[in-house]
């Protein structure tokens, strides 16, 4: 028995309908209804891409209006009091970012990485004597739609293992896993409902099982799979891992009653050894087609791996979700035709799958011989291109020494030579980078890129931007100031536009939390820098103020992290190919007299290994990539770095090995607790704590910003801190911005003052 099925679908449409409507609510210009009614076509039309394509189920219940991790507290009943009862929509957005069309304003609850992916998920928030109760439950609508479609439907859950390992204590210690006998029971009326609804399988997602869980998880994963289907009229559940191995709980998950397995086959090959372990009557599915990259598939290797391993009951997938990937190639005209054809989104994928499935039961199909063929073609011409290596990137990578990853003197030497040059206040005040992105400002790049504006043009109205952003800047008094990156669609995806060996996409869009996409860039070869990338604006914005700029770059493992990678080679060697280019935009920065270079990491914990056993390997080249670029300043230059939304108290070792003279991290969601750490680690360097959540419409206080600065001063030493706010401000609007950032000056003025 061969079926196919993918883990989920991009939410976001290929038009990004779904941004836009998330957005039109929000602002007031539809309402509810009409807002479900974009969510029902956007579900509709993923159904269809995966009917048409050829798989067996379309899956239900991926989609969600801000977070599936979110989509659960609701479900369960996990809402913190301050947002009240009965949860709803509203809730659900409150929870989110703060605010919602209708309800009281309340602080958002936190925002951290999905695994080691740039998706974002809202941290469920349990109290000691949490109860679980059947709240919000739009899941059933959903899987009656898909019926009444005419649909085979599997419906996937995040697993109730996974759910409480993802959510926090709220304000208490105690041990979440005495919860897990009520979530159980909750998860137990999910699947009874989902029964009666005529659904005959559960994909249950425990990614948690690719972790090194305690002994303690591994026993109680037992009792909650045991209690769950101990006697109940559920359907068949499909046990999901993906984005790596079980390794240690490969025991666990075969012992474990339940119908089906999927295992990712793309980033292992445990499958081959687990397989025969497995009863001929249980599931097998495979994840053989990459959901987290956009590389074409070799037909024919994954062919001839499943025919060498063939079992009974076989089914075919995505490794994870292809929420992590573009909608669909086909809206990509402007990409060239030799690239293109290397590549694979969402909807090719969900063809790809149907091909295999259709390999294995009709291997003789003409049809399908001739994709096959075409699919070997592609990965073939993408190996052999001239365009992929690069004689020079490669003699340069050998000429790296352990030399160019230091700085010429120590922090505390470089320190005071930064303060005699730079001359900044106590408690200096800065922003992270970007400022509002207006319309007005989309506008003209567009314009430009479409050709329809000289380049002349467009360099003088985007000065006249940068002028209005410092002229801002300075009216509020910031000590150190920004150019405001109006020039920047995104801050990876900018640096994509201009290094050889890397490609940008029309409408790749890809979701990174809410309605907020990115569009990855494609790392297809070696990378070069042709020319400057950002030393023109920022000495242009320099030119116009006496004040300390500070230049704007990505660093080498968020451009890795927040792009599509070539899978050839190394991550590590990629890594280095990026520094290089960054370490001579650094020199020409320096040059011009920038003596303030931020080079942000906010996806270095986001690259972490899942397996704390190769942690080791990758924080060395991640740092020593860090280093490599930021080591070619001198000392009188101040590099700082940025890390955002991700727990970063594990690292916190190799953060300070980075070097960096000063380094911003967000702390405002969690109230500072992730300063915790710097009560048995004392961090060497200069360190912002980010004061206010950039990522919700609400405005704190000035007292709310001096209680959170007083809390970190607690933690560090007040001589060596930042204020600054969580993150770049490119999402908000003007008067957000201005009211926040007024208010944040107001609280280091009066820090300064206690603390003269």
């Amino acid at each position: 028995m061969i079926k196919t099925h993918i883990l989920g679908f991009p939410r976001l449409g290929p038009q990004r309908e779904y941004k836009k409507a998330l957005e039109a609510y929000w602002s007031g210009q539809i309402d509810a209804a009409q807002l479900q009614a974009q969510g029902a076509a956007i579900r509709q039309a993923n159904w269809r891409v995966q009917a048409e394509a050829g798989l067996d189920y379309v899956t239900v219940g991926d989609f969600a209006w801000y977070d599936h991790i979110l989509n659960i507290s609701l479900l369960a009943g996990v809402v913190p009091t301050r947002f009240g009862a009965n949860p709803d929509l509203d809730t659900m957005f409150r929870m989110a970012r703060g605010r919602a069309p209708q309800g009281k304003d309340a602080p958002a609850c936190a925002m951290t990485k999905w695994f080691n992916t740039n998706y974002h998920y809202i941290v469920p928030e349990l109290r000691a004597q949490q109860e679980f109760k059947m709240a919000y439950v739009p899941l059933l609508d959903e899987v009656q739609e898909a019926k009444e479609q005419g649909h085979d439907v599997k419906v996937v859950l995040t697993g109730p293992m996974t759910y409480l390992w993802l959510a926090k204590c709220a304000g208490q210690q105690f041990n979440k896993l005495d919860l897990l006998e009520g979530l159980t029971v909750l998860y137990g009326q999910v699947l009874a409902m989902l029964a009666k609804a005529g659904v005959a399988w559960v994909q249950m997602d425990e990614p948690i099982l690719v972790l090194d869980l305690p002994n303690a998880w591994q026993t109680a994963f037992k009792t909650a799979y045991n209690q769950l289907t101990d006697g109940h009229q559920i359907p068949a559940i499909l046990l999901t891992t993906y984005f790596g191995d079980l390794q240690d709980n490969s025991d666990l998950v075969r012992d474990l009653p339940v119908q089906g397995i999927h295992l990712d086959a793309v980033h292992s090959d445990e499958w081959k050894r687990l397989a025969p372990q497995l009863p001929e009557r249980q599931i097998l599915s495979l994840g053989l087609i990459d959901g987290r990259n956009v590389w074409r598939a070799d037909l024919a290797a994954k062919l001839k791996a499943l025919n060498a391993h063939a079992r009974a009951n076989l089914w075919i997938g995505s490794s994870c979700s292809l929420l992590h990937c573009p909608v669909d190639l086909d809206n990509e005209p402007d990409l060239d035709e030799e690239l293109k054809q290397w590549l694979a989104f969402a909807k090719q994928k969900c063809h790809e799958i149907a091909f295999l499935g259709q390999g294995l039961m009709q291997p003789d199909e003409p049809d399908l011989h001739q994709t096959i063929t075409a699919s070997v073609q592609a990965v073939q011409a993408r190996r052999n291109s001239s365009r992929i290596h690069k004689p020079e990137v490669a003699a340069r990578l050998d000429g790296i020494t352990d030399a160019m990853m230091h700085r010429k003197s120590k922090f505390v030497q470089r320190a005071q030579i930064q303060k005699q040059t730079l001359k900044l206040p106590p408690f200096p005040t800065t922003s992270i980078g970007s400022f509002p992105q207006t319309t007005a400002i989309r506008q003209l790049r567009s314009k430009f890129k479409r050709g329809a504006m000289p380049k002349s043009d467009y360099v003088q109205a985007m000065q006249a931007e940068i002028k209005e952003i410092i002229n801002r800047q300075e009216a509020m008094h910031l000590d150190v100031l920004v150019h405001g990156e109006p020039e920047r669609n995104d801050m990876v995806e900018y640096f994509g536009e201009l290094l050889d060996g890397m490609a940008v996409t029309t409408k790749g869009w890809v979701q990174s939390y809410g309605s907020r996409c990115v569009k990855p860039p494609l790392i297809y070869g070696d990378i070069t820098r042709p020319k400057p990338m950002t030393v023109a604006w920022s000495t242009y914005a320099q030119s116009i103020t006496k004040q300390p700029m500070k230049a704007m770059l990505t660093g080498p493992i968020t451009i890795l992290c927040w792009s599509f990678v070539r899978d050839d080679i190394a991550r590590a060697q990629t890594a280095r190919q990026l520094a290089l280019v960054l370490r001579d935009e650094v020199a020409d920065l320096e040059q011009n007299d920038l003596r303030i270079i931020q080079i942000d990491e906010p996806a270095l914990r986001e690259g972490l290994p899942l397996r704390r056993r190769d942690w080791p390997h990758y924080l060395t080249w991640a740092v020593n990539a860090f280093r490599l670029a930021a080591c070619v300043a001198a000392d009188a230059t101040q590099i700082h770095s940025h890390m955002c939304y991700s727990e970063f108290n594990d690292i916190i070792e190799a953060i300070a090995a980075l070097d960096a003279d000063v380094i911003s991290i967000e702390c405002s969601r969690s109230n500072m607790e992730l300063l915790d750490v710097f009560d048995q680690f004392k961090y060497p360097n200069d360190i912002g704590p980010g004061v206010y959540d950039i990522h919700s419409p609400l405005v704190p206080s000035a007292d709310t910003i001096e209680a959170l600065l007083q809390r970190a001063a607690a933690k560090i030493p007040p001589a060596r801190l930042w204020v600054n706010p969580d993150c770049g401000l490119k999402t908000r609007n003007w008067a957000e911005c201005t009211a926040a950032l007024k208010n944040m000056v107001v609280a280091a003025e009066r820090m300064r003052r206690q603390y003269a």
